[in-house]
């Protein structure tokens, strides 16, 4: 079963046009010619954001990321939010060419399925079909328990109130994602709308379902206690590591026919 784009078409509403224009033409003047193409995802290129709760989500493909100042681009960022105030965040992801081109299941899809190019040639258009089958499950949670340490640990160690809700609210999401990429197979869609996934979830995956919801609650209202929200989401990630592990070894190699 071949994935689908996400977004098939960009439509982004009137209030939020001059945003992303000026912040995609301060990235093009900062760091001029080293920037292959820019690409969105989430509410904004699907027409559905909300003023003053919706964030802002881009990544940017270039030959070399080491040419791309973070420090730079944090820097504009916090310009833009400035001035576009019903814009709650906005995340800047930076990838190479390469990384496209050479992991078709992790940035290929990133950029293929997930994202629409809003500048440049989408480079997207070069990725093969992507197929739903447990080696691109497995692709795609590469990653995981990389993202679920680094946000366990800033969450652990996070003072500020804004930042902890910030924390929570992408922890449950890390996760509600990776448990609904254990279903794919059953779906056969990738969903970027988390009620969706979440009742994808409650149909196909057998994990308890008083955790997803608690999950959920949590990535709607993060404003929770921390240390009971470790302590379900590492519950919850016990059961991701585990299916991965039985979806890894259930794999029947070529030797093996």
């Amino acid at each position: 079963m071949v994935l689908e784009k996400v977004i098939k078409k960009i439509n982004i509403q009137s209030e939020y046009k001059t945003f992303v224009e000026e912040y995609t033409a301060s990235l093009l003047s900062e760091f001029n010619g080293k920037i292959h193409s820019i690409y969105m995802c989430g509410s904004i290129p699907k027409g559905t954001a909300k003023p003053f709760k919706s964030d802002a989500d881009f990544t940017i493909v270039c030959e070399r990321p080491e040419d791309i100042d973070y420090d730079r681009v944090s820097c504009l960022k916090d310009q833009i939010l400035q001035k576009y105030r019903l814009v709650t965040k906005v995340d800047t992801v930076i990838c190479s060419l390469d990384d496209v081109r050479s992991k078709p299941n992790e940035w290929g899809f990133w950029i293929k399925i997930i994202c629409v190019c809003i500048h440049g040639t989408d480079i997207g258009e070069e990725v093969p079909p992507i197929l739903i089958s447990p080696e691109f499950i497995l692709d795609l949670n590469s990653d995981t328990q990389e993202a679920v340490d680094r946000v366990r640990g800033f969450l652990s160690n996070a003072n500020d109130d804004t930042l902890k809700s910030r924390y929570t609210k992408g922890y449950s999401k890390k996760l509600i994602r990776a448990l609904y990429s254990l279903v794919l197979e059953d779906t056969g869609v990738w969903q970027d709308d988390i009620t969706k996934m979440k009742s994808a979830i409650s149909d196909y995956c057998n994990i308890d379902s008083a955790l997803v919801d608690y999950l959920y609650a949590c990535y709607l209202e993060s404003n929770v206690d921390v240390e009971e929200f470790l302590g379900i989401a590492e519950e919850v990630y016990s059961y991701i590591e585990k299916a991965l592990t039985a979806l890894a070894a259930s794999r029947t190699t070529p030797s093996e026919i």
